[in-house]
């Protein structure tokens, strides 16, 4: 079972692998949206963030060790809380002139 304040995973029947798969979907649908909207107007950092996204998750798919798993949850989880509120990017506009971008819609 998948406690959703502190994303902790308990595998202890066919029932609840299928739960855990399904939090585990979740969270990686939650990832691609915050990568859409965090990064907008950015093509390139729009392509790298889905494909470390991917990648990442590609890499654990095999994981069946819940104390992993829950590290593995913890960690997308706190990525995607960062990228929500936490980037900002800049694009020089003129030579002396910075336009500002910053992320953090309310969470």
């Amino acid at each position: 079972m998948i406690n959703q304040n502190q994303m902790t995973v308990s595998c202890d029947s066919q029932g609840s692998l299928l739960f855990i798969h399904i939090q585990v979907l979740k969270l990686f649908k939650s990832l691609h949206r915050t990568r859409q909207e965090v990064f907008k107007n950015d093509t390139k950092a729009l392509e790298a963030a889905r494909q470390k996204i991917n990648e990442e998750f590609r890499n654990n798919r095999d994981e069946t060790s819940e104390e992993k798993i829950n590290e593995l949850l913890k960690i997308a989880s706190d990525v995607e809380v960062i990228l929500r509120t936490s980037v900002i990017q800049a694009v020089h506009t003129d030579s002396d002139k910075i336009a500002i971008s910053v992320s953090g819609y309310a969470a």
